[in-house]
C-alpha cells in the first residue's frame, strides 16, 4: 500500500507526490506562455496512467513534445517504471542517409 504522500505508478512502483508536482511546476514554468503544450503533456500523462499508451509510446510522445528542452525530457525519468531511462545519448539526433556513417 502506498504511503500517504506517494502515488502508485502504472508499473506498480511508488512515485513521490512531491517529485511529480515539482516536475509539473517545471513544465508549467517553461511553457506558461504556451498552455497548449502543458495541456498536451497532461493528456499524455492521463493516457499513460490509464495504460492507453505503453512506456515506449509515452517516452516518444514526451520527447517530441519537449524537443529542445532536454532538462524536461531527462526529468521525465521520474515517471518511468524500473528498467526504463531516457539518457542524454537518446536525445542526440540520428541522421541516416547515403554516405553517412552506419549506412550503405
Amino acid at each position: 500500500m502506498p504511503a500517504a504522500n506517494n502515488i502508485l505508478h502504472p508499473s506498480g512502483r511508488e512515485l513521490k507526490v512531491e517529485d511529480a508536482l515539482l516536475y509539473l511546476d517545471q513544465v508549467k514554468l517553461e511553457f506558461g506562455d504556451r498552455p497548449r503544450i502543458y495541456n498536451e503533456f497532461l493528456e499524455i500523462m492521463k493516457n499513460f496512467k490509464a495504460q492507453e499508451v505503453d512506456t515506449i509510446g509515452v517516452i516518444n510522445r514526451v520527447r517530441r513534445l519537449f524537443h529542445g528542452y532536454n532538462n524536461l525530457i531527462l526529468g521525465f525519468n521520474t515517471f518511468l517504471p524500473e528498467g526504463y531511462k531516457i539518457e542524454m545519448r537518446d536525445l542526440e539526433p540520428v541522421f541516416v542517409g547515403p554516405g553517412l556513417p552506419g549506412t550503405k
